[in-house]
């Protein structure tokens, strides 16, 4: 058998099959002398995404800036007074910065941050994978896969 013949065949067996299973498309597996049709399925998974927003408490540190700024200034003032001292505005202004930062009240404390995240409600389900066609041709078995 030359190649064109064997293309031929093929050709003829595969519209063969594809009318066989048309004849058969309403049962799941069907048998008919030594001829088989069947359904194949698989599991997936399908991801569905939901928005939630999520809240939690975050520790702040307490804001000590403008206690050192208002230190400093009067400080600066202070000093500018201190008789025969050339520097004395900028050592006052430093001394109360420091003076300031360490007396100050601020304090830490807890703010409630949110944020939306995206999650996913996963569903597992069968769904069709393909058929298959058995089915015996001049003593030779063919097995030929198409979807419907």
């Amino acid at each position: 058998m030359n190649e064109y013949e064997y293309m031929q065949r093929r050709k003829h067996l595969t519209l063969g099959a594809i009318g066989f299973v048309a004849f058969c498309f309403i049962a799941n597996s069907v048998k008919a002398d030594n001829t088989t049709v069947q359904d194949h399925y698989k599991n997936v998974i399908l991801k569905k995404p939901y928005q939630v927003e999520v809240c939690y408490d975050q520790q702040t540190s307490g804001d000590k800036t403008g206690d050192a700024i208002k230190g400093a200034i009067i400080g600066g003032l202070l000093g500018n007074n201190i008789k025969g001292e050339q520097d004395g505005g900028a050592i006052g202004a430093v001394i109360g910065g420091m003076l300031g930062h360490a007396n100050s009240n601020a304090t830490g404390g807890t703010r409630t941050v949110c944020n939306v995240e995206t999650r996913y409600n996963e569903e597992s389900q069968t769904i069709y994978s393909h058929s298959t066609i058995t089915f015996v041709y001049e003593g030779q078995q063919y097995n030929l896969k198409f979807n419907k």
